[in-house]
């Protein structure tokens, strides 16, 4: 057991009590005072997730992407399963060097850093940085000369609903001349990586290029003489059980493909940089309304068709855009409320729309909802709502930030503390029952279950 996660970090809970149980005892007993938003946060899930990567990409290390949930649970958690993990800047570094992460742990992946920031990764012994251009390789060969590169390659992101490659990537034709560019500067390069963006579900093959492309690059690398060891496959795992493609068909394509460029055996080194995918499952938001507008069916603008409702309901909420709920902005989000107090199937409902706490016409979380009529101090809740919803958060109108509540069941702590999974002494295959969440318990053969220490 690493020891960076301890009982004194999470409620512990006995197998078999839902997600809904805490929710009810923290809202209805009256634990949660006044306006307050609270997350609900399984970590048993997260370890679930865990298993299911190693036992689908059993040949990828996971390096989970900080921006996606700072929550110090969370990477509390994932250190004690021995992850390692990609920051973006100065602060996710700290944080993780803070709760006593290694450095060796820590990639910057960040291809466009401050020079402040690089020299901060240097101070801290991080020393795997990526780069896409000859501006930022030569900012790192001024700021932290010893650092070991990894190429960040354009993709085919075309299918994503965030198109990064326009901004992040080196073109294939411009690849060979990078490598020259830091052989002159004296940089080591190790390694490419690329990302195809999340939610590229219509277009698997575009990770089959990019490892494809990946290879191309790492034999101009070792052309030149570097010792080319590290293939990061970057993120776009799924999070959610409703999303478009599962996370076991990603996994399939990738085998596949590293099958065929990367065979076991080659001396890469593969990563990955999942980030919703350990984390959005697992989180479950409780919301206050805090007040209510009724506004006639003209004004609101409803048309016959919409039913014969009367007036539409603006409800305002302890949290925005600005807040937890900022995955409407940063993801794409379209947040789905669940009433606490289950309404009677005769009750009517009214077209509804919910608004943050600001008096910004921005802050507008979710509308076109049918709802029945609901009060001031109602509470909602929100699933799958972990991913880019915590960390981000920022104090506005006074609005003191969503705390977390952390569980874990009991077997899925034992199964941490390395009671029930098998060590990495035990290289054989295992087969042993393990609930990881509250309501679900699979037998995952997986071994070894912890990630390796290193990369460098």
């Amino acid at each position: 057991m690493a020891g960076y996660l301890s009982e004194s970090d999470f409620v512990m809970v006995e197998e078999g009590f839902t997600t809904r149980d805490l929710l009810e005892e923290l809202t209805l007993g009256g634990s949660q005072d006044g306006g307050a938003s609270f997350f609900v946060a399984d970590l048993g899930d997260v370890v679930k997730k865990h298993l299911r990567f190693l036992k689908n990409l059993p040949r990828v290390r996971p390096f989970y992407v900080v921006k996606c949930n700072s929550s110090p649970g969370v990477l509390r958690a994932l250190a004690e399963l021995g992850l390692g993990f990609s920051c973006a800047n100065k602060a996710e570094m700290e944080l993780l060097r803070h709760i006593g992460v290694p450095a060796h742990k820590i990639i910057y992946t960040s291809p466009c850093k401050q020079a402040a920031q690089v020299k901060q990764a240097a101070k801290l012994g991080i020393r795997v940085l990526s780069f896409d251009n000859e501006v930022e390789l030569a900012k790192v060969a001024r700021s932290h000369p010893t650092a070991r590169m990894v190429l960040r390659i354009a993709t085919d992101d075309s299918c994503s609903p965030a198109c990064l490659s326009m901004k992040l990537g080196a073109t294939p034709k411009s690849c060979r001349h990078l490598l020259e560019t830091a052989k002159k500067m004296n940089m080591e390069v190790v390694g490419v990586s690329f990302h195809v963006g999340s939610g590229c579900s219509s277009d698997l093959q575009a990770l089959t290029q990019s490892i494809a492309d990946a290879r191309l690059v790492f034999e101009m690398g070792t052309e030149l003489g570097y010792r080319m060891h590290i293939l990061d496959l970057g993120g776009g795992f799924p999070g959610t059980e409703d999303s478009k493609v599962r996370f076991e068909e990603m996994a399939s394509v990738i085998n596949s493909a590293l099958d065929m460029y990367f065979p076991e055996g080659c001396g890469v080194d593969i990563l990955a940089e999942p980030g919703r995918y350990y984390v959005a499952s697992a989180f479950t938001l409780a919301i206050r309304i805090v007040g209510k507008k009724e506004v006639p069916s003209d004004q609101a603008g409803l048309d016959e068709e919409d039913g014969d409702s009367p007036k539409s309901i603006v409800y305002h909420i302890s949290e925005g855009v600005y807040g937890a709920f900022n995955c409407v902005f940063f993801d794409n989000a379209c947040p789905m409320p669940i009433l606490q107090k289950k309404p009677s199937p005769d009750q009517r409902v009214y077209s509804s729309s919910l608004w943050g706490p600001t008096c910004d016409d921005l802050d507008r979380v979710a509308e076109g909802l049918w709802l029945p009529e609901l009060q001031p101090g109602d509470w909602l809740i929100f699933e799958n709502m972990g991913a880019y919803t915590v960390g981000t958060t920022a104090s506005c109108n006074g609005r003191q930030t969503c705390q977390t509540t952390y569980a874990m069941s009991r077997v899925t702590w034992e199964a941490v503390r390395g009671k029930l999974l098998p060590s990495e002494e035990d290289a054989d295959d295992m087969c042993k029952p393990l609930s990881c969440g509250w309501e679900i318990a699979d037998t995952l053969c997986v071994g070894p279950v912890f990630a390796p220490t290193s990369i460098i």
